[in-house]
């Protein structure tokens, strides 16, 4: 059981990502301020540094909250879409879109450019940057195992299925070569849809139904990775 202590620490961290994430919104992860972090907490700067002890730690605690809550996000919307494996991978794909077009500037920390001078900690940072990853692979794993993956064999370079084999073996799939390039294709066809649609690459005025597009997007793109 946590002390009356542990608790206001708690609440304080809290709040100091709550305004972190505010003050990111408003001036971008470079320009972020412990000072004006403890302004906007009522404290001295001092009191801040307790705490949170640089930017860059802030930023790690900002960059960990937005992964473990875009996890959240697409882990339920997975448990929520029943059986189906193709069901299942277009709600972990919009809700990949939903979180991200509701919070864009978290989204651009995690997937946008990176921030100069700062080098995330992966030991802090790749379990929950893989969350999305793992939730995907996962329903690939389910459809292969159900039958419902068809595979085309493809021409895999040697150096490649190095890779291939330590990530088998690193998260237990069944999946073959040329079933987890198809993942792959999956992971990054998602979040290449809704980078383009975050960060305004199509333009302003070449598709007015967004929404509709990523739908049309998933669709092919299940069809293409082999989820029938």
């Amino acid at each position: 059981m946590s002390t009356p202590r542990q608790r206001a620490r708690d609440q304080t961290m809290r709040d100091i990502v709550r305004i972190g994430r505010e003050h990111l919104a408003a001036v971008g992860p470079a320009a972020l301020s412990l000072r004006a972090i403890a302004r906007d907490l009522g404290v001295v700067s001092s009191a801040v540094y307790r705490y949170v002890t640089s930017r860059d730690e802030l930023l790690t605690l900002l960059i960990v909250d937005a992964y473990d809550e875009l996890g959240d996000a697409v882990e339920a919307a997975v448990a929520a879409a029943g059986e189906d494996p193709r069901g299942r991978f277009l709600a972990a794909a919009r809700a990949v879109r939903t979180w991200a077009v509701a919070e864009p500037s978290r989204y651009a920390l995690v997937f946008g450019t990176p921030v100069p001078g700062y080098r995330a900690p992966g030991d802090r940072t790749t379990g929950p940057g893989t969350r999305v990853i793992v939730a995907l692979l996962r329903i690939f794993d389910e459809a292969a195992r159900a039958g419902q993956l068809v595979s085309t064999a493809l021409d895999i370079a040697p150096e490649l299925r190095a890779d291939l084999a330590r990530i088998r073996e690193e998260y237990g799939s069944p999946l073959d070569d040329s079933q987890l390039v198809a993942a792959t294709v999956a992971w990054t066809g998602i979040f290449g849809a809704v980078s383009f649609e975050v960060f305004g690459q199509y333009g302003t005025d070449t598709f007015a139904a967004p929404s509709a597009l990523f739908e049309a997007q998933m669709e092919a793109l299940s069809a293409a990775v082999g989820l029938s």
